[in-house]
């Protein structure tokens, strides 16, 4: 018996026929488009490690928010950037806090489109960590984190986000217990209803650095490694997404994801629940230089990581990619 060898082939010599056996399709429904808010009026302020992204107002964020809407994504990611901070990030959980203002205006603006917002403090604290810090010791830079105290504060900050409007949570600090905490807030506050879209497996990663230019989180001391994973751990990850699910996370996330498909893999394969990867800002901004320098062609790759993301096994991947692929996709 023969079996020809070019059978796959004329399965790939057209585009109509690579659309009709495609195994993974990255569609506008997948994405989650994050943005950056503050205070002020007729601010849109570039980021120059990530082009084409900005630090806004709530006017001008209202109108990127319609244009998101207009290409067909269901969901916006908020991260707050305060009028000021302090040790306790008080502007997070503040009822008039920068990202409650922008989620009320959303909602009345724009109320068909999802809002997710990030649950952490590290935007809103003086030193740039994700919780409260304690001192552990005489030398510079020796401290802790409070992660019981601080986990009252993720509670309350999430319930003043949907208590603004927002349809779900983003607890994104990896504190111990912090869906627990901010499960039992949320219901006994009467939000029963409203998920949580957990940071499960949430590396101390070298691909965050544009984002704390954008959200001015960096931290004034240490680094966060004693409370965000290991880049060299791939069997805590399961673990920390099995404590998240029973704690009563909806959705449970990977970050960075370009270097972790092994772990978005492993997590889709064990866990029955929906799984989202956040295409973080080093990711993007890569892209985006080498495409500056003709080295690639910026759009194309950007597919191709999403496609890859997808096909690891994610359902849902925020990334600062998402207009221009929405764009592209239509």
């Amino acid at each position: 018996m023969f079996y020809p060898v070019c059978r796959p082939k004329r399965l790939r010599k057209n585009d109509k026929f690579r659309r009709l056996v495609r195994e993974n399709r990255v569609s506008p429904d997948n994405l989650i488009a994050p943005f950056f808010v503050l205070p002020g009026t007729n601010i849109r302020k570039p980021i120059s490690a990530m082009p084409g992204n900005f630090q806004l107002s709530v006017d001008n964020l209202l109108r990127e928010v319609k244009q998101v809407r207009d290409l067909g994504i269901p969901a916006i990611m908020l991260f707050g950037i305060p009028r000021k901070k302090d040790n306790l990030g008080t502007e997070a959980y503040a009822e008039y806090g920068i990202v409650q203002q922008a989620v009320r205006e959303i909602k009345k603006k724009v109320p068909d489109i999802l809002v997710v917002t990030d649950v952490c403090l590290c935007e809103y604290t003086s030193h740039g960590h994700c919780g409260i810090v304690t001192k552990a010791g005489k030398g510079k830079g020796c401290f802790n984190i409070d992660n019981d105290a601080t986990l009252e504060l993720l509670a309350n900050t999430a319930i003043s986000h949907v208590q603004a409007g927002a349809d779900m949570v983003g607890p994104s600090a990896m504190m111990d217990g912090q869906v627990q905490a901010i499960r039992q807030g949320l219901d006994e506050a009467g939000y029963l209803e409203t998920p949580i879209m957990a940071y499960s497996a949430k590396y101390a990663s070298g691909f965050y650095g544009p984002f704390r230019q954008a959200a001015g989180s960096t931290p004034q001391f240490g680094d966060r490694r004693s409370y965000q994973m290991d880049p060299a751990n791939s069997r805590e990850a399961i673990k920390e997404v099995e404590l998240d699910i029973a704690e009563g996370a909806d959705i449970v996330m990977v970050k960075p994801a370009l270097a972790y498909l092994d772990i978005i893999a492993k997590v889709k394969d064990k866990f029955n629940v929906p799984v989202a990867a956040y295409n973080v800002s080093g990711e993007f901004s890569m892209v985006k230089a080498a495409d500056k320098a003709g080295w690639i062609d910026g759009e194309r790759v950007a597919l191709e990581i999403l496609t890859a993301i997808k096909r690891a096994g994610a359902d849902i991947i925020i990334t600062y990619h998402a207009k221009e692929i929405a764009s592209s996709l239509k």
